[in-house]
């Protein structure tokens, strides 16, 4: 079995599919919509995304692909404890360009300023191609943003440890394909998510949708609007409920129907966590 996920070795969703698909091939790609369409191309019997980060919020490149393009959905959820490290090659101590991801950035600005105010922050499909790209450059005074895993991958010196603005930093993954995977993971809870369409003539519509979960005492864990991409203001919207009653969902999106707001299912699954050791010890 292949598993596709965003690459390349010593990323954050390296180490994901290496816990949950620990005797499967990983095929890494450069980026998020290249890991969904291996799934959708067949080249994969499974993809890993990020979709949301505790901090930083949703990874809109996931979200946006999944509700406009793709005709697949998550069958399981896996939540990552983040520590996010500095690091450069071995021996280097002026730092005037520090590389990685646009979220990992955005949680190490706080040390960032404090520490390195000068520095210039250049952005990567992920942090570790930014590990990779400073180790390919020995004689630049570069550093990266990434898992301590990538600093034993290609071979860098942690500068500093945990410099993720806030400890509780979690991203969510995907795993988008056919059905649920058996994973070597403990599942504690079950959600559906939703992209919701709102009628142009039903005034309250998003009052109404966000009712039919209400009265029927469902759990809403997450409300988000995206743009739809056809005319400024108009919006769709992500919602995540709680998938425990099966039943009362299930009337609550006929209800959705009968009201005249569109949906699509982005997915039903089981939400399995990586336990937090405190450090990474990849």
């Amino acid at each position: 079995m292949k598993i596709a996920y965003l690459g390349p070795k010593g990323s954050f969703s390296h180490h994901v599919v290496q816990m949950a698909f620990p005797h499967e091939e990983l095929e890494p790609f450069s980026n998020i919509t290249d890991v969904i369409k291996a799934y959708e191309q067949g080249l994969v019997d499974y993809s890993v995304v990020p979709v949301e980060n505790s901090i930083e919020g949703s990874v809109h490149e996931t979200l946006d692909y999944l509700f406009h393009q793709a005709r697949i959905q998550a069958v399981a959820e896996i939540v990552q404890p983040i520590h996010q490290q500095l690091m450069a090659v071995p021996g280097q101590s002026k730092i005037e360009k520090i590389f990685s991801h646009p979220q990992a950035l955005a949680q190490g600005k706080k040390f960032i300023d404090e520490h390195y105010p000068d520095a210039q922050l250049e952005v990567t499909a992920s942090t570790a191609y930014a590990a990779r790209y400073v180790s390919e450059h020995p004689d630049q005074s570069f550093a990266a943003i990434a898992p301590k895993s990538s600093a034993g991958e290609y071979g860098l010196e942690l500068i500093a440890e945990d410099i993720q603005e806030m400890e509780a930093n979690f991203t969510r993954f995907w795993v988008l394909g056919p059905k649920a995977p058996q994973m070597p993971l403990k599942a504690n809870a079950k959600k559906m998510s939703l992209a919701l369409t709102l009628p142009d003539n039903l005034p309250g519509a998003l009052y109404k949708a966000l009712s039919t979960f209400a009265w029927r005492g469902i759990d809403l864990t997450k409300i988000e609007s995206r743009p739809l991409k056809t005319a400024l203001g108009e919006y769709f919207f992500i919602i995540d409920v709680d998938y425990a009653d099966k039943e009362l969902v299930y009337f609550a999106q006929k209800e959705l129907e009968t009201i005249g707001i569109q949906y699509k299912i982005l997915g039903s699954y089981p939400i399995y966590t990586i336990q937090d050791k405190g450090k990474e010890k990849e």
